[in-house]
């Protein structure tokens, strides 16, 4: 399997290089997630980076930046659905 060394700019990861697998068409995926575990106090969540097109002079390249917006949401445990419970006065 092809893999390209591909930039991590921002966030935890900022200034990493990582050996990305090459989807079918040779390209880096459009998102690139990193599960991260609970360590003590801290729960598990999951980086989210998006991919960017750089241009250097006449060749470009590809480089993933940080998805803060995403990786907040990712870390927030989800709500139940349904009927709030009853806040007012009982009688």
């Amino acid at each position: 399997m092809k893999s390209a060394d591909t930039e991590f700019v921002g966030g935890p990861l900022d200034g990493t290089v990582l050996p990305i697998p090459l989807g079918p068409m040779l390209g880096v995926p459009k998102k690139y997630k990193v599960p991260v575990p609970a360590q003590g106090d801290s729960p598990a969540r999951t980086l989210v980076y998006v991919r960017s097109k750089q241009v250097r002079g006449l060749s470009w390249f590809w480089r993933y930046e940080y998805d803060e917006a995403a990786s907040t949401g990712s870390t927030r445990p989800t709500e139940l659905s349904g009927p709030a419970e009853p806040t007012g006065p009982s009688d």
